[in-house]
């Protein structure tokens, strides 16, 4: 039986972060709202190329064509676009053959408030607006960077990597550091409070879902030897030891697993993403996400004290 929508693992995306729209999104910005509605009437079937997000949202939705009987994950199109003009979107959701069905169509609102309708964990978009509205009330999104990607459809694992704090933890640790600007105290607090869980941070919610559905694989693996896992996920953090007890203890109280981490002590996360290759990479400081990198969508997490404005 394929699982009720309250038990999937679910992710929204916005058509921006789903295909390629920026000589859309430059008619609506200069000529306004009538010509870009024309525009896009006009151009009804014409194709859309691919968006950063689409690498991802494809190899996402082959789970289920390996889990046919369960079905346990499905993608929602969150759009700001009217229902006239969203049914080119859908018409490039058919031709790229994405198994997509529901969406919202918001006429020019910010879409953020129907993510829990959808029982949505993560939110993708290109508007960091949208994004900073659905951190603030709380639900799972990061905001799309544009980067150079090109996909390669022979290689359908997927691969998904997290910073750990302001991304699956919260930013309690993270403030410890930024107030006192000195990494031993950072240590010594992590250190004292070892045995004490991070509280979970903006991706929890998706990264122990995806997590989750990574017991699915295994028992699959067991039961089939010659089984090749879909999913790898990985955790990219500065932490290095001893901080990184905290961490995995935190993981384990979760009742998770994560089948790669790395701590890099200060190293450039760039140096694992070039290798790694991950599909999506999220983290919530924007020094750490290089546009430079080629073939790596970046997520940027607006979220915690790495993001609070100051004042000049």
């Amino acid at each position: 039986m394929p699982y009720p929508i309250e038990r999937k693992l679910v992710v929204g995306v916005s058509s921006n972060a789903l295909f390629n729209l920026e000589l859309e999104d430059k008619i609506f910005l200069e000529e306004g709202v009538e010509k870009y509605r024309k525009f896009q009437i006009d151009n009804m079937k014409k194709p859309l190329e691919g968006g950063i997000a689409l690498p991802f949202i494809k190899r996402f939705l082959h789970i289920n064509k390996v889990y046919k009987e369960e079905i346990p994950v499905e993608v929602v199109l969150l759009s700001k676009n009217s229902p006239e003009t969203g049914v080119r979107v859908f018409n490039a959701i058919k031709s790229h053959g994405l198994d997509i069905s529901r969406a919202a169509f918001t006429s020019g609102k910010s879409p953020y408030k129907y993510i829990p309708a959808y029982n949505i964990s993560l939110f993708l978009s290109t508007h960091e607006q949208d994004v900073i509205n659905a951190i603030e009330a709380n639900y799972g999104a990061g905001k799309i960077i544009k980067t150079s990607v090109v996909d390669n459809d022979e290689d359908m694992e997927l691969r998904v990597a997290f910073d750990f704090d302001g991304v699956i933890a919260d930013d309690q640790a993270e403030k410890v550091f930024k107030e006192s600007g000195q990494l031993d105290i950072f240590h010594t607090h992590e250190q004292e409070h070892i045995t004490e869980t991070h509280n979970p941070g903006p991706l929890a919610d998706f990264f122990k879902k995806l997590s989750f559905f990574q017991q699915l694989e295994t028992k699959k693996e067991i039961e089939n030897p010659e089984y090749k896992k879909i999913v790898k996920t990985a955790i990219v953090t500065a932490r290095n030891a001893p901080s990184h007890e905290r961490a995995i203890n935190t993981l384990k109280d979760w009742g998770v697993t994560v089948d790669e981490m790395f701590l890099l002590g200060g190293i450039e996360k760039s140096r694992i993403l070039e290798i790694l290759k991950p599909h999506l990479f999220f983290d919530d400081q924007l020094s750490h996400l290089d546009p430079g990198l080629e073939n790596i969508p970046l997520v940027h997490i607006p979220f915690g004290i790495a993001n609070r404005k100051t004042d000049k």
